[in-house]
């Protein structure tokens, strides 16, 4: 089975009017990436993979948050059990934790989304840990944002792995996803997947900066973690094919530039890792 633990819900449920596409060019250095999709273009994208696990962000608002988690599980229920949503939360929203409750309980989702940088709230402040805590509760696996981002008003140091670090300290039973390897902070991130049972890290939109990418993979078969890295796209950025083709082709990448292999049989370990039963979702 092929997961895409890192999916974006489309922004429209029908094909998207010229006039309302909007196209960012600061996402990756080989092509513009069209952000506005509708389902059609977002099932079309996900026929390599077995399952998507798909999410939005919510921002300070409860009104944003309700409807960041219905237009989550309105793509779920129209997927045929293809997507598995995911809610998304902001700690400072007073409101966070009963929408949490609605999300689950209401709506079906069964994870949570965090963006700390791009919500623009403290990770390790108190209304964050409420959060942890009632995600712990409740037996869902979170997916943070990690690495850098080109959002001028989002904070870097919120979205730093050595942040999850303290987080993974004080909730040791929070299964906590971080994404993008946490580019460019690759070392930082695999040394806590390391430390941490629960603590996995995605491949989403890595494999187009192609020696940040290798090194990430030779950081963690070097650390013995592997068997912690789930597949993910972060589509629309990227595709499930592009991604497994840049899994494949890493080691065409090392033998062009001389460098040491990583074993083809751990690379296809990622495409194919059971992801659902290692966040409890099986």
């Amino acid at each position: 089975m092929i997961v895409d633990a890192h999916t974006h819900t489309p922004t429209h449920v029908n094909a998207v009017p010229k006039e309302e596409e909007r196209w960012a060019t600061v996402n990756r250095p080989d092509r513009a990436v069209k952000m506005t999709t509708s389902y059609e273009e977002y099932f079309e994208a996900m026929r390599p993979v077995d399952r998507a696990i798909c999410f939005g962000i919510a921002m300070l608002h409860e009104q944003l948050s309700v409807d960041v988690n219905n237009a989550v599980a309105a793509l779920a229920a129209a997927s045929n059990g293809k997507a598995i949503g995911f809610m998304s939360v902001h700690a400072d929203d007073p409101n966070a934790l009963d929408e949490m409750e609605r999300a689950y309980h209401e709506l079906g989702l069964r994870g949570l989304k965090l963006g700390p940088n791009y919500q623009n709230f403290d990770p390790v402040g108190e209304n964050a840990c409420k959060v942890y805590a009632k995600a712990q509760e409740m037996g869902l696996p979170v997916v943070f944002h990690q690495g850098t981002s080109p959002v001028r008003d989002a904070p870097i140091r919120y979205a730093h792995p050595l942040v999850m670090d303290e987080i993974a300290m004080r909730f040791p039973n929070l299964k906590i996803v971080m994404a993008h390897l946490a580019h460019p902070w690759l070392e930082d991130c695999l040394v806590v997947v390391r430390k941490h049972p629960n603590v996995y890290a995605d491949v989403s939109a890595r494999y187009y900066r192609p020696w940040s990418f290798y090194n990430g993979m030779r950081y963690a078969y070097e650390w013995a973690v592997m068997d912690k890295l789930l597949f993910g796209t972060d589509y629309p950025v990227s595709t499930p094919q592009e991604n497994i083709n840049g899994l494949r082709g890493l080691n065409n990448f090392a033998r062009k530039h001389h460098l040491p292999e990583v074993p083809q049989e751990l690379l296809e370990g990622i495409i194919h890792r059971d992801t659902l039963t290692l966040l409890g979702l099986s």
